[in-house]
């Protein structure tokens, strides 16, 4: 599970020290983005990863950024499939099995046919090095 932010300037609230590469990675990236943080700050222990690590994406989808900022606060997000499925590209390819576990579905661009391409997810560390999990 990930975290959604609506702004780059809320990272340094959950996560202890933002290694200094991950402002560029997220300021400059042309797609979705998830970035794996070390030591997550402020959030439910049973987000943060047993390494203490976070995935945090900002988002740039209008409807998710609302959501955040009248709420302010980070939001859980994952992706629509289970681990070693396929990543659904639009809402129709959400398999029921998925649909059925959920508490709520958001009635919002479920007609759609834009494909949503999967975020990128780069793991980064305190020292700066990063390791490429999904391109």
């Amino acid at each position: 599970m990930l975290v959604l932010l609506s702004n780059i300037n809320f990272i340094s609230r959950y996560v202890t020290e933002v290694p200094e590469p991950a402002w560029d990675l997220v300021e400059f990236t042309t797609k979705p983005l998830t970035i794996i943080y070390p030591n997550a700050k402020n959030l439910a222990k049973n987000l943060i990863n047993s390494d203490k690590s976070i995935g945090i994406r900002i988002t740039n989808e209008e409807f998710s950024q609302r959501l955040l900022d009248r709420y302010r606060k980070p939001i859980v997000s994952t992706s629509a499939n289970i681990s070693g499925k396929d990543t659904p590209l639009i809402f129709s390819e959400i398999t029921d099995e998925i649909k059925s576990q959920v508490d709520y579905i958001v009635d919002f661009n479920q007609n759609s046919n834009v494909i949503n391409k999967p975020s990128s997810v780069i793991k980064i560390n305190v020292d700066g090095q990063f390791t490429i999990i999904r391109e």
